[in-house]
């Protein structure tokens, strides 16, 4: 009896170690925001402050162009990343490929962040002052409120 009540006690653990260890692999990062925390100044633009119908379509309208520009630059570096992981899983890896690879997928992402920061400062002279002044209290993330986290690589 005790011995079966033992095994019934490790499966019992082992089962609640499955689970959190599940859980566990979401973390706290970007999982739980649905994208990239790089779309987080423009789609989340019902959280700055007295927004106008106007501005809001005028955020819309930069926020597509933005979406729109960038998408064929997300879709090659995904490409190019996917070709250097293959890279380094080959029997010899090719130094120089690898090498090259990496300079392109630095010089994509120079280019996003680019971007990025171009819609930023697109949409904060749509805003007025007073906006603007009260967008400071959420620092350089935008109204997106994460705090720290995005300040630790999710952005």
């Amino acid at each position: 009896m005790k011995r079966k009540n033992f095994i019934i006690g490790i499966a019992l653990l082992l089962t609640v170690a499955l689970f959190a260890s599940a859980a566990m692999a979401w973390g706290p990062g970007c999982a739980g925001c649905g994208r990239s925390m790089r779309y987080a100044l423009l789609s989340n633009v019902p959280t700055i402050p007295n927004l106008t119908p106007e501005q809001a379509s005028k955020i819309q309208t930069i926020r597509e162009a933005y979406l729109k520009e960038i998408t064929p630059l997300q879709q090659q570096l995904l490409a190019k990343r996917l070709e250097l992981h293959s890279l380094w899983l080959s029997p010899n890896p090719d130094q120089a490929k690898i090498n090259a690879l990496q300079k392109d997928i630095l010089n994509l992402t120079a280019k996003l962040q680019e971007k990025s920061t171009n819609a930023r400062l697109e949409v904060i002279k749509v805003l007025t002052p007073e906006q603007q002044a009260q967008l400071t209290m959420y620092g350089p993330f935008i109204g997106y409120g994460r705090g720290k986290m995005a300040r630790m690589g999710c952005w």
